[in-house]
């Protein structure tokens, strides 16, 4: 089969691509990536030269070059991951929100229809749980949730989500769709909260926490998340949507503190020292309070689980970010430090 993954030099990509290519030999996978700030061909290394991966440099906002790749190539199967992910990005500037998420899933779905018969290939549209909203202090997302975006971010991947959505319903184009909650695990972006907080506490340098780190979060290891959507795509029904959680609550200061206590351990240091650290910030606008997954359908339907618990996923997350400085030092350059020093450099 031949399977179009869109952003696989991003983290979830990167680590979807690391988990299937050599797993699955009669499988030619073809990585379509812009290559933006936040994706790294390093994270892909250890499949480079495998005979059944290639990637191609192109931007999915370009209708030209997304239409290339379909007529070069004759994907059977697109797994999209290619998104403008960070909340705060989208706060400050967000155009390429739009752009990305809302015309360039616009352009693969009319790239399918223009190459698939009605019923033909499979279209898989990865999502994010923010689309639903913010929950109080009880109650889980299910996948019938109505959507309540809070952001341009999370506004612009409900958009996606319903286009993928129509053309399914208008187009008979089969799709599949899932909503997870936030990923962690290696080759994040050091932007994102646990890769932030893990590189700043173990360089000594302020963890800044958003109002009173009260915020919840449900955390889904990333390789996980991966296993997940492959056993929607192989198992899940055509048409159906399925939400992915990690099965961890927990409080944002929580988790600042969970890492502080391993990167303590891990390296003999001082966990006091480490929290005194902590830096709280001014909120930023429209934080949603509380997100939680309700996963019962990908379980009870397709036999998925996470395998990782809060604890032993963040402690293999801090043990990979320790022990991969090169990655570290050649993702944090130009415009990551940019953007640390204008949004977290003087609070």
């Amino acid at each position: 089969m031949k399977i179009l993954v869109t952003g696989g030099a991003g983290f979830i990509g990167a680590n979807f691509l690391n988990l299937l290519v050599p797993r699955y030999p009669e499988h030619h996978f073809v990585n379509l990536d812009k290559l933006t700030y936040a994706a790294n061909p390093m994270s892909l290394a250890s499949i480079e030269s495998a005979s059944n991966y290639e990637m191609v440099v192109a931007d999915i906002v370009d209708f030209d070059a997304v239409d290339a790749v379909f007529t070069q190539h004759e994907p059977e199967l697109v797994v999209h991951f290619a998104a403008e992910s960070h909340v705060d990005r989208s706060i400050s500037g967000p155009a390429p929100f739009i752009k990305s998420n809302i015309e360039g899933t616009f352009n693969l779905l009319e790239a399918c229809r223009k190459r698939w018969k009605p019923g033909e290939g499979l279209f898989h549209h990865v999502s994010t749980d923010e689309v639903y909203g913010s929950l109080g202090a009880t109650g889980l997302f299910t996948e019938e949730t109505a959507y309540d975006p809070s952001s341009p971010y999370s506004a612009s991947k409900a958009a996606s989500d319903h286009l993928v959505r129509a053309y399914n319903r208008t187009f008979k184009i089969p799709m599949k769709l899932t909503n997870c909650s936030n990923n962690y695990g290696p080759y994040q972006f050091p932007e994102k909260l646990i890769p932030l907080m893990i590189l700043n506490a173990h360089e000594r340098k302020p963890l800044p926490v958003y109002g009173e780190g009260l915020n919840v979060r449900d955390w889904l290891y990333v390789t996980d998340h991966c296993e997940a959507i492959w056993a929607v795509i192989e198992k899940g029904a055509v048409g159906e949507t399925y939400n992915i959680g990690g099965h961890n609550e927990v409080r944002n200061i929580d988790v600042v503190k969970t890492l502080c206590s391993i990167i303590a351990d891990e390296t003999n240091a001082d966990v006091a020292e480490m929290e005194a650290l902590i830096t709280y910030v001014k909120d930023r606008p429209g934080h949603d309070m509380r997100y939680a997954i309700d996963a019962t359908k990908i379980s009870d339907d397709l036999g998925w689980t996470p395998k990782e618990t809060f604890e032993t996923g963040m402690r293999r997350t801090v043990q990979w970010y320790l022990k991969n400085t090169e990655w570290v030092d050649r993702i944090r350059t130009g415009d990551y430090l940019k953007w640390i020093e204008k949004n977290y450099g003087t609070r």
